[in-house]
């Protein structure tokens, strides 16, 4: 039996059979874990605590008031704000109606806002002070009119007159009571994630696919009924929607919401909330082993760390005393699809092997590693990883053609290549698509090629990732300008920052003559990323400041 730091953990098929069966939607979900202990912790976030039954009345009372303001099954409803304790209300209340949740990057640029915005075609809009001025920035210039509610956290005042989420529930009663129709595979979620088109794709998902994830990951960590979840990853990503959240809700645990990852607030938080879990990514993991020791509290109760990778592994083990730390493999459109056991075989570099679900019975990812014919190749060699897998995207929002491509055979193409060993252990190799991943981001480098390339003074441009110091990438843009045209390397991320959120903010420029091309021509990205004196040549904007 595992242990934890002072008692004997509960194998997470046990922690799911403590409640009843539920029908796979979010609000049967929730009734279930409520019938355990309506009084337990919930959520503790901006020094209020909430309980299991405090939850389920807002959840409801935010039902009716979209009921009330009309909203209608597939609808889809945008938040666009920094973590809060309204995100988990708003996703659960909204998928009672049937309705969609769109969680939106709330540090977005004006561009990126109305991309999104638009696309979506959101029936309203929560915001908060950090993503509102962007985002009515963008509602007037593509002229939306979604139904706007605010979820500020400050008392700043604010010079918008939108009414506030909590008085709007306030407002309501719990006299009547709302009849849900939603069924399991109602969509319940869409997640815009870049693309190699350069514009975000609005990843689907449905509530039967929320949830089996959260009880994977209950397996993943063995979450029980007594943690305490800290999320400090954004709400408008996978990890902590369909990790930690959906985590809490299968185990019936508790979590601790902060607004976002303070490096020097972390064990301070960890330990002031008595947190036992929580999911990092590497950049965070590498920020904190950097920092001073001064700032570790010895007095922590974390247990566990997902997403601790190699680089950080010793550090969180000797030094930050966690005892447990795992790490996997997943993407927005398939997530928890491998997984290094908890207490068991650890290969530091892999993914670890295919993931489970708590029950046998319930089928799992399958992955396969295959040639560009679609070949398996002999173990060890590099290729493509392909996936099926039970929570699987139903598709990206208003783009077939996307969503067809991403499949073949009832496999998803991830175009992430790997190699997997005789244990069955996945290593990642490198990235197929035009992908940046910066600090927990994905960032399409074609998005950068289109906003260099609308500057007057450019003639051409390639966007790539070069290795980052405390992991994942950095990105390095090689221009080329037009004839007699004049620029400096700051003015290219000046330029950048005036489009594109401080995330997609190049760090390297290097002007060249000319850049490689394919015999389709097509710019060689692949030729840039090879050249390994190219970093070196380039002027890295960061040490200029």
């Amino acid at each position: 039996m595992l242990s934890t730091l002072s008692k004997p953990l509960i194998p997470a098929l046990e922690v799911l059979q403590l409640y009843r069966k539920h029908d796979f939607t979010l609000f049967d979900a929730l009734c279930s874990r409520l019938e355990k202990d309506p009084q337990r912790l919930f959520c503790i976030h901006a020094g209020q605590t909430y309980t299991w039954q405090q939850f389920h009345d807002d959840v409801n009372k935010a039902a009716l008031l979209f009921q009330r303001q009309g909203i209608q099954k597939g609808d889809r409803f945008g938040v666009m704000a920094r973590n809060q304790y309204a995100h988990a209300v708003l996703l659960f209340a909204l998928s009672k109606l049937s309705a969609i949740m769109v969680p939106i990057n709330p540090d977005f640029s004006v561009g990126e806002a109305s991309y999104v915005l638009d696309h979506a075609d959101l029936f309203g809009l929560a915001l908060d002070e950090h993503g509102m001025d962007h985002a009515l920035m963008a509602i007037k210039e593509k002229k939306l009119n979604p139904w706007l509610i605010s979820l500020v956290q400050t008392d700043k005042e604010l010079p918008h007159e939108i009414p506030q989420f909590k008085d709007l529930l306030d407002g309501i009663t719990l006299e009547s009571s709302l009849v849900q129709e939603a069924l399991a595979d109602d969509t319940c979620i869409i997640i815009y994630t870049s693309g190699t088109t350069g514009f975000p794709k609005g990843v689907m998902h449905s509530q039967r696919s929320f949830l089996l994830a959260g009880e994977a990951f209950v397996e993943r960590v063995y979450l029980q009924l007594s943690d305490r979840v800290m999320i400090v990853l954004p709400m408008f990503h996978m990890n902590a929607l369909f990790y930690s959240v959906s985590g809490v809700m299968a185990s019936g645990c508790a979590m601790v919401v902060q607004p976002r990852f303070s490096a020097s607030e972390f064990w301070i938080q960890a330990t002031r909330h008595q947190a036992t879990v929580v999911n990092i990514i590497e950049a965070a993991c590498n920020i904190l082993k950097a920092r001073s020791r001064s700032e570790f509290r010895e007095d922590h109760q974390l247990r566990c760390a997902y997403g601790v990778r190699q680089s950080a592994q010793t550090a969180f083990r000797e030094d930050f005393k966690v005892p447990y730390f795992v790490s996997g493999y997943g993407m927005t459109e398939i997530p928890g699809v491998t997984c290094s056991p908890y207490g068991g075989l650890q290969k530091p570099g892999s993914m670890g092997p295919e993931g489970k679900h708590p029950d046998p019975a319930q089928a799992w990812a399958k992955c396969k590693v295959v040639d560009e014919l679609g070949q398996e190749v002999p173990t060890g060699q590099v290729g493509e990883l392909i996936v099926q897998t039970p929570i699987v995207t139903q598709g990206y929002f208003r783009d077939e053609v996307q969503t067809q491509q991403a499949f073949r055979d009832g496999w998803f193409l991830t175009g992430d290549l790997v190699t997997c060993d005789e244990d069955g252990y996945y290593t990642f190799v490198s990235r197929k698509k035009d992908i940046i991943r910066r600090r927990g981001e994905n960032i399409a480098g074609a998005e950068l090629d289109r906003v260099v390339l609308e500057h007057p003074s450019v003639a051409e441009v390639a966007t790539i990732a070069v290795a980052a110091e405390l992991g994942e990438d950095e990105i390095l843009v090689a221009v080329v300008l037009k004839k007699d045209a004049q620029m400096s390397h700051q003015d290219v991320a000046d330029w950048c920052a005036q489009k594109l959120s401080a995330m997609k903010v190049p760090r390297f420029v290097i002007f060249m003559d000319a850049l490689p091309y394919t015999p389709t021509n097509k710019v060689a990205k692949a030729v840039l990323r090879a050249d390994t004196t190219l970093r070196q040549r380039a002027v890295d904007l960061q040490l200029k400041k």
